[in-house]
């Protein structure tokens, strides 16, 4: 739904215009005069403004001047008397979309703003992708040939054409939202929004208000209105990453949305219809999670209508001397390097690595490499974590006699499971539980830690 503010300062005018636009299904915001209408171009996530030339005060240029001072981006059509085509053309000049003479017709109008929603839609998309840009390599910017990805690509084509949910899962690192965009990219909607929430990052309050926008004054600190991640979606693809961590009480307001294609903004009142495509991810097991009563079983069946299982770098170790090789031509650009290399013995070291990071791990180690190597060759010192030392590991172990702490009947996973998960307990308690902390303790990274303590069902404590 669009949100049109219509300015102007003949009170019968602006009645009629403002409920012939709501008969046509645009959100429709009012003002008298200039001042206004530029306090509710602050104060509302607006898509368009129609202004009259003529008003007291503050005319139709000047506020046209200080709207582009505001949002240079957000379209403005004039509406003109007849005689005043000079005025018409200075607006046009200063950025306003489009201008009407008085008379024009209903259908004019309409054609005139949907221009406008189109023009203004194209701008913010261009604007999204400019940010986001990302280098297109190997199938829609994934980068591997192992059959386990072979078998995702091919269930990407099959789905991608439909409207169908899709759940996406996997650990984190894996690729989940690069599969989320491949589908996205490849549907019918890819002209559309491509909208992506971090459902972990926000706490329920502020995720209601980031998914469904709120009204003005709905609670403290919503000084304006503003729409939701669902309604910038509209016509295209919401991206929801660790679904799992919505809470009980909003995933009914999440599955409404999935069933009836309708929300309300947090304090509103007024339905508003989307047409969106979701895409989910969660490194979580959601069967589980319905499971112990945390995820809704409906929810959760609207969610998986198609399931893409993405495979650990651990599982698709055929694959790393593309990826490396995929990092290394990237590095080598960003950080405005000659062509990086990598030794076969630092190759080498790579594959011996668990990678319990996934290929965000792997990522993050080359660049890391590609900074501090000297001669722009990555030897095995720039790859192999702080940690790994096999004298340093070895020294201590030498005289240690395992039979006086370990059960002859003891399986080798087990034993190594005990240990991993003790020192984890140890470390964070030594550190007060602050992760960073207990992380560099350990000499792993932060996040190998999170996944490390979701692994073994650690809490985290504040």
């Amino acid at each position: 739904m669009h949100s049109i503010l219509v300015v102007d300062d003949e009170p019968n005018y602006l009645i009629v215009l403002s409920e012939l636009l709501r008969d046509e299904g645009f959100e429709v915001f009012t003002a008298p005069d200039g001042e206004k209408g530029l306090e509710v171009v602050r104060e509302v996530d607006l898509d368009i403004v129609i202004t009259d030339m003529q008003m007291p005060g503050m005319d139709g240029l000047q506020f046209l001047q200080a709207i582009k001072d505001f949002n240079k981006a957000l379209p403005v059509i004039v509406i003109t008397a007849y005689a005043e085509v000079e005025k018409a053309v200075a607006a046009m000049q200063n950025g306003a979309f489009s201008y009407l003479a008085k008379p024009f017709s209903n259908e004019e109008l309409v054609v005139n703003i949907n221009r406008a929603a189109d023009h203004y839609n194209l701008i913010k998309e261009n604007t999204r992708l400019r940010s986001a840009l990302d280098e297109r390599v190997g199938y829609n910017g994934m980068v591997g040939k192992n059959p386990r990805m072979l078998q995702v690509y091919d269930l990407i084509d099959k789905v991608a054409p439909t409207p169908a949910s899709v759940l996406i899962s996997g650990e984190s690192g894996t690729g989940k939202e690069l599969v989320a965009k491949a589908i996205h990219r490849n549907s019918p909607r890819y002209e559309d929004p491509f909208i992506t929430v971090n459902c972990a990052a926000l706490a329920e309050n502020l995720l209601e208000s980031e998914l469904f926008g709120h009204e003005k004054g709905a609670f403290t600190g919503a000084v304006s209105m503003r729409k939701g991640r669902f309604e910038m979606a509209d016509g295209g693809t919401i991206f929801l990453d660790e679904v799992g961590e919505i809470p009980l009480a909003l995933q009914s307001k999440l599955l409404r949305v999935l069933q009836e294609k309708s929300f309300e903004r947090v304090g509103g009142s007024k339905t508003l219809l989307v047409d969106v495509r979701v895409i989910s991810a969660s490194n979580k097991d959601l069967k589980e999670e319905v499971y112990q009563g945390r995820f809704r079983e409906d929810l959760f069946y609207r969610l998986n209508v198609i399931h893409v299982a993405l495979p650990a770098l651990r599982e698709r170790m055929d694959d790393i001397g593309l990826l490396v090789d995929h990092f290394l031509k990237k590095f080598s650009a960003s950080l405005g390097k000659d062509k990086i290399e990598i030794t076969p013995e630092a190759m080498r070291l790579l594959i011996k690595l668990p990678w319990e990071g996934n290929v965000r791990e792997l990522e993050n180690t080359i660049e890391r490499a590609a900074i501090l190597c000297n001669n722009n060759v990555i030897e095995p010192d720039d790859v192999q974590p702080d940690s790994y030392n096999d004298d340093m590991q070895n020294a201590w172990a030498q005289d240690v006699d395992l039979s006086q702490f370990i059960p002859d009947s003891a399986e080798l996973n087990d034993v190594l499971a005990s240990i991993e998960k003790k020192m984890l307990i140890q470390a964070l308690e030594m550190t007060g539980h602050v992760q960073a902390r207990a992380a560099e303790k350990l000499g792993i990274t932060k996040s190998l830690l999170q996944y490390k303590m979701k692994k073994y069902k650690i809490k985290k404590k504040k």
